[in-house]
């Protein structure tokens, strides 16, 4: 057998990679009617002064480290990365948006990852001894990074700067590249409509793609969310926001501190 025909059939056998069975949890959502709406149609899903709305990915209640901190909601670092202790974990906004716009004032302390993310659903599999357990929240959901890209190694990660912040996390780089550093207040508005996604980074457009086409597919073969690398991501992102197309919007425990304001809604229809 030649190279080129063993180089095929080692890629039809990547192709072939199947996913574990999953479930799709679904849980209560709040009444949207209860938030309070601006004059511009943007729903308020934060008010500075509660979490009403928010529970834990996975979970019943806001986790122990996301606290109220002088009118933002504030991540408490536990100093693990993706560790997510137990009185951790990421967080979201207990009802699923289809087609809308979401604006978030995000700060991050130095060298601190997070991020923004949407279209999520809550993922249940089993392990090897058959016990349930949940899925991270990005293997359903296309993230917006959140980053300090001065001091953060994951800036320089990743291929041509797709880690950085704002970008649509290890597929599109954000440019122009404009975030604020440390410690200073950041704008992202993520506009999905339809299968278009845009995202904002301080007022600028800094990226568009679009979701159920071939090239997404293709982005996401080229990622570490392919279907060789990782078949039960591949098949819920290639898919993402299930058949409804639509989804949460969550907030990463990434272990550092982050800090969270201004998120409004507007629902496009």
């Amino acid at each position: 057998m030649s190279c080129a025909a063993a180089v095929s059939v080692m890629s039809a056998c990547a192709e072939k990679k199947s996913a574990p069975e999953y479930t799709v949890v679904e849980k209560a959502q709040v009444d949207l009617a209860t938030f309070p709406v601006d004059s511009a149609g943007y729903i308020s899903l934060f008010d500075g002064t509660s979490l009403n709305g928010w529970r834990g990915y996975g979970k019943d209640v806001v986790p122990d480290r996301w606290v109220l901190d002088e009118g933002t909601i504030k991540f408490n670092g536990s100093g693990t990365g993706e560790g997510q202790t137990l009185t951790g974990g990421d967080l979201i906004f207990a009802h699923k948006f289809k087609n809308f716009e979401v604006s978030i004032d995000w700060k991050v302390s130095k060298g601190a990852n997070s991020g923004i993310l949407y279209l999520a659903q809550e993922i249940q599999t089993k392990d090897k001894d058959g016990n349930l357990k949940m899925e991270p929240i990005y293997i359903s959901a296309p993230e917006s990074q959140i980053l300090d890209n001065i001091n953060h190694p994951d800036a320089k990660l990743g291929i041509q700067g797709n880690r950085q912040s704002s970008s649509l996390y290890d597929m599109i780089a954000a440019e122009p590249q404009n975030a604020k550093p440390f410690d200073e207040w950041n704008n992202t508005t993520i506009i999905v409509y339809k299968g278009t996604v845009v995202h904002y980074q301080n007022g600028e457009k800094v990226l568009e793609y679009h979701l159920w086409t071939p090239q997404w597919t293709e982005m996401l073969q080229a990622s570490k969310f392919s279907q060789e690398k990782w078949p039960l991501a591949f098949e819920l992102l290639n898919n993402c926001g299930g058949p409804n197309h639509e989804g949460y919007i969550g907030l990463q425990d990434h272990g550092d501190d982050v800090w969270f304001k201004d998120i409004k809604v507007k629902i496009l229809e």
